[in-house]
């Protein structure tokens, strides 16, 4: 098994932003009342070529439409569809000139771009795992927390409007969501969708799983890698594409699998970054979670959605590994390698 990636210092590069000059008052002092006119025009040419540099709005920031996320199984389940699927607006709103925005590009996205940037190697304490709903509340509570710390950083310094996702804990056989409603079983372990984030207990399967909070860890953080994708930018264009191509369609079904193996990638990320740094992700949760990724993917759940088993686990392996975001650059492999 290929080691954990040495400790590696965060190398994000955040947009540069020039500070606007500041306004230098013209003392103009009339001596003639005869050049009043000429006074005032030259001071509005002052104080037009001293005004405030906004920065152009880059083309590629707007606001997108609703996304959503299909569940995430636990168990060797079936994948579901989106609960709904609506086609979104392509006409691109008015970007502001001020504060983060998302960047609908793929492949070309500015966070895959530099091949030195990764997590920080960070210390994340979580709770010890207990198979009750109380138990694993607390325990993905704080796991949300070591992400957000993980993240919210990283995406903030490529000027991305960061936000932690909201977490839900339903206890029926089904929850409301923006996306629709959702049955509660064993192909839903947990469930993203608009900036919210699902762990229905019963989803998890902790009968047969037991104590592997390295697994439970694993797919808590590929789902929260979809919130990373989609404060980025990268979950509504991909959804754009899917939406253009057909959500059945041969080239729909390849968006979708590029998109949930880039969650596997994040998902590894994180656990690479923090296991064995003094905290309590332990090697072991490490191993078994690095193990289970193997049981995932097309080949169990017979769909054609998520990609085979074997991309499923080299995916997820390839961020544990490196902790090089670029190395989860999904978009930009070959259809043979996200199949």
């Amino acid at each position: 098994m290929p080691g954990v990636p040495p400790d590696l210092p965060w190398l994000g590069r955040p947009h540069a932003v020039a500070a606007p000059r500041r306004r230098s008052p013209a003392a103009v002092i009339g001596v003639c009342l005869g050049a009043i006119a000429v006074l005032v025009l030259g001071l509005v040419a002052i104080v037009a070529l001293n005004r405030d540099e906004t920065p152009l709005a880059n083309a590629n920031y707007r606001d997108a439409p609703p996304s959503q996320d299909s569940p995430s199984q636990l168990p060797p389940g079936g994948a579901g569809a989106p609960a709904s699927a609506s086609n979104p607006s392509t006409e691109p709103s008015t970007p502001s000139a001020t504060g983060p925005q998302k960047i609908l590009k793929l492949a070309d996205h500015p966070i895959l771009q530099d091949p030195n940037a990764g997590l920080q190697n960070r210390v994340c304490n979580l709770p010890p795992w207990q198979s009750t709903q109380d138990g694993a509340e607390a325990f993905f509570t704080a796991a949300s927390k070591c992400l957000d710390a993980a993240w919210g950083p990283f995406l903030e310094a490529y000027h991305l409007p960061f936000t932690p996702p909201a977490l839900h804990f339903p206890t029926g056989a089904s929850f409301e969501t923006e996306c629709g409603t959702i049955q509660v079983g064993i192909a839903t372990a947990a469930y993203y969708c608009e900036n919210n984030l699902y762990v229905p207990f019963r989803g998890l399967q902790t009968d047969q799983y037991g104590n592997n909070p390295g697994v439970y860890l694993a797919l808590f953080a590929h789902e929260y890698g979809h919130h990373v994708q989609e404060v980025a930018g990268l979950m509504d264009a991909a959804w754009q594409k899917i939406y253009e191509a057909g959500q059945n369609s041969p080239a729909g079904l390849e968006m979708s699998r590029r998109k949930e193996l880039q969650a596997q990638c994040f998902s590894g990320m994180f656990l690479g970054a923090h296991v064995d740094q003094g905290g309590t992700i332990s090697r072991d949760m490490y191993n078994k979670a690095w193990n289970d990724q193997e049981t995932r993917g097309d080949n169990t759940s017979r769909s054609h959605d998520h990609g085979t088993n074997a991309h499923y686990a080299s995916w997820w392996r390839a961020g544990a590994t490196s902790n090089r975001i670029a190395d989860c650059n999904t978009f930009a492999a070959p259809s043979s390698e996200v199949s």
